[in-house]
């Protein structure tokens, strides 16, 4: 049985939560100090679903109640309110595990759906902790990611020099790191780096080194990345925003193997596999002349291309689920979890940034959701606002995520927006296929001349092209 405790000295308060609690039937018992909650605890085998605690009161305060609750019961929800609203309440309560931080005077309606909200996740409920596991570094079970790993497998054992088409975000230097790693040369160095982030001036001499003196401030000799990479892998991600003539360089060293560090005379052989990663299409720039097409013949010996997001939805929860565990793991706090009806939401939505931002946007769930588990509610205001630009293949799954979007942003208003833009659109489409005829529409819906006439009136189409015949024209 699901059981909240109300723990305040303000006995006024207690009776207006007992009241409404009541009125939802939701099991709850009340206590006057954190003392008095205390020593229930210890000697009660069953701890409480939930706890609501003031932080202000006689003997210890609901911030120690906090922390000792805590300690013994890691997930169990507290909910701190309190009539002083300041910030360091506030950090105090949310440092100290807080489930959420309820200001006084507060909503009764707020604070039962937050205590509902509680509950849902309380760890209690049959069914609410969820097994994690650790995750490789590269996820994916849609078959164009199936796809990658299979090349990855099958270039196991080649020096092969591979170039890596994806969107900014696909992972393309976890995949150039997983190529090394199953490479021949995996116990060689692996040497990033991106090409359009270092000047032009200074991209020679960080690819191929320097000698002393070779140019104002060269102090010294330095090693570029060819040598450091030698008998490894070297990645040159943003390959196609690469100057030309350091293009023409790159080229002779693929060609015949030796390059030159800047200012230097000796030749050094470069033993390194060289894979290439760019969002940009490289035949494009051919064409244009940005980009030299021997080089870009050179380096296109094998082609991987990665899948966007957008094309690789069903893997959306298993990405989630593994950057919310990494994201707790790294903040030393507790994993969060992620409702269906949010992971729909997320499935629906475009990410530009793609994995990058999908990883972004949980380690933002996991320091910003007020909960153990993230609903619809909790995602950025940016997020929830976002119209769909790409309809879920089944339209009930669309209907879902719109109103899972609509009970986010303005609840209340749900079910009559929806209502009357799911009539709107049957009489709109049905009045276009009969060229604006109302009576031959309504048979095709299924209603009476009279009903979709007054339908029409009710949701203002009346203006609309669609509907300029009248029933006197449908005859």
């Amino acid at each position: 049985m699901n059981t909240v405790w109300i723990i305040d000295d303000d006995r006024s308060i207690r009776w207006v939560l007992e009241k409404a609690l009541s009125r939802e039937e939701i099991n709850h018992r009340s206590f006057s100090s954190a003392n008095e909650a205390l020593e229930e605890l210890e000697s009660s085998s069953q701890p409480p679903n939930v706890m609501l605690s003031d932080i202000r009161m006689p003997g210890e305060s609901g911030l120690t109640l906090l922390q000792r609750v805590k300690t013994r019961f890691p997930q169990l929800p507290v909910i701190i309110m309190t009539a002083y609203s300041d910030l360091e309440s506030a950090v105090s309560a949310f440092q100290g595990g807080a489930f959420e931080y309820l200001p006084k005077p507060f909503d009764v309606d707020q604070a039962v759906a937050l205590v509902r909200r509680a509950l849902e996740q309380s760890p209690h409920q049959e069914g609410a902790i969820e097994e994690t596991t650790v995750a490789p570094e590269i996820l994916g079970q849609a078959p164009s990611m199936q796809e990658v790993f299979r090349a990855i497998g099958r270039l196991a054992q080649s020096h092969a020099t591979v170039m890596i088409n994806g969107e900014s975000g696909t992972g393309k230097e976890l995949v150039a790191r997983a190529l090394h790693r199953h490479s021949p040369r995996r116990d060689a160095p692996f040497i990033a780096i991106n090409t359009a982030a270092i000047p032009r001036d200074l991209l020679e001499s960080e690819l191929f080194g320097h000698e002393r003196g070779a140019f104002t401030g060269a102090a010294t000799q330095r090693r570029g990345r060819f040598e450091q990479a030698a008998d490894g892998t070297l990645f040159l991600d943003e390959i196609g925003d690469m100057p030309s003539e350091l293009q023409t360089r790159l080229l002779r060293v693929l060609s015949d193997g030796n390059f030159y560090r800047v200012g230097g005379h000796q030749p050094i052989r470069a033993n390194v596999r060289v894979i290439a990663a760019t969002h940009q299409d490289l035949e494009e720039r051919v064409r244009q002349g940005l980009f030299r097409e021997d080089l870009f013949h050179r380096l296109n010996v094998i082609r991987l291309r990665l899948p966007p997001l957008r094309e690789r939805r069903e893997d959306v929860p298993i990405l989630v689920r593994h950057f919310l565990q990494r994201s707790a793991q790294e903040l030393s706090v507790e994993t969060k979890r992620i409702s269906e009806a949010a992971l729909k939401y997320l499935q629906a939505l475009p990410f530009p940034g793609n994995v990058r931002q999908l990883e972004n946007l949980c380690h933002w769930l996991t320091v910003m959701a007020p909960g153990q588990i993230v609903e619809v509610a909790d995602l950025p205001p940016e997020m929830r606002d976002q119209p769909m630009r790409e309809s879920p293949v089944n339209w009930t799954d669309g209907l879902g995520v719109e109103a899972d979007r609509l009970i986010a942003t303005t609840p209340g208003e749900v079910f009559d927006r929806l209502t009357k833009e799911f009539e709107r659109t049957l009489i709109r489409r049905a009045l276009t296929a009969t060229g604006g005829r109302r009576i031959e529409a309504a048979q095709l819906l299924g209603i009476g001349r009279n009903t979709i006439t007054r339908k029409i009136q009710e949701l203002g189409m009346d203006d609309d092209r669609a509907t300029t015949h009248d029933g006197n024209h449908d005859t």
